[in-house]
């Protein structure tokens, strides 16, 4: 990658801020004052069926995650436990999903790349483990002479539990799903 910028004024011709292989005739002759051309190579853009259906792992083996949604037959298993009904009186269907453009906003947030990349239910497990050692950590550091430390200690042990249950839950989840 090769940057240069130039200075210049209507009486002088251009100089160079910055030095490069290329020799001062031939900056000269290819650059107009206030012109900055850039060398950066583009990075190609990768494909969503790469990016979200099949991601290689370091193992060499792909993670097809729509493949493993349909093994495991997943959606049959939320329409039998009320899931996608509860969702649409909520008012979450899929057209609504569509049209708030959901996917493509999750696509962007990495949520949908994460769950086929091998280090997501580890780093899960970490945080669910973190989570989960804060709420008595914080109960046994906190002291208990007023009410609100006591409310303290409450809502950062609920939150915790919480936290780290779905932490948990969400990378057995992963897990689950990248198995081959």
């Amino acid at each position: 990658m090769e940057a240069m910028g130039v200075c210049s004024n209507n009486n002088i011709r251009g100089v160079p801020l910055f030095n490069s292989s290329k020799s001062r005739s031939d900056h000269y002759a290819t650059f107009s004052p206030l012109l900055i051309p850039s060398m950066a190579t583009q990075k190609p853009i990768s494909s969503t069926s790469t990016s979200v259906l099949a991601k290689k792992t370091t193992s060499g083996t792909s993670i097809k995650l729509l493949t493993r949604v349909e093994e495991l037959k997943l959606l049959t298993k939320a329409e039998k436990a009320g899931l996608l009904s509860a969702a649409e009186k909520f008012g979450l269907s899929l057209s609504s999903i569509e049209k708030l453009g959901l996917l493509s906003k999750a696509e962007e947030l990495g949520v949908l790349s994460a769950a086929t990349d091998p280090a997501t239910p580890s780093s899960l497990l970490t945080l669910s483990l973190g989570l989960l050692a804060l709420g008595p950590l914080c109960v046994f550091i906190v002291p208990e002479d007023y009410p609100w430390e006591v409310i303290l200690q409450v809502v950062v042990a609920l939150t915790s539990v919480v936290g780290g249950s779905a932490a948990f839950a969400a990378s057995n989840f992963v897990s689950t799903l990248q198995k081959s």
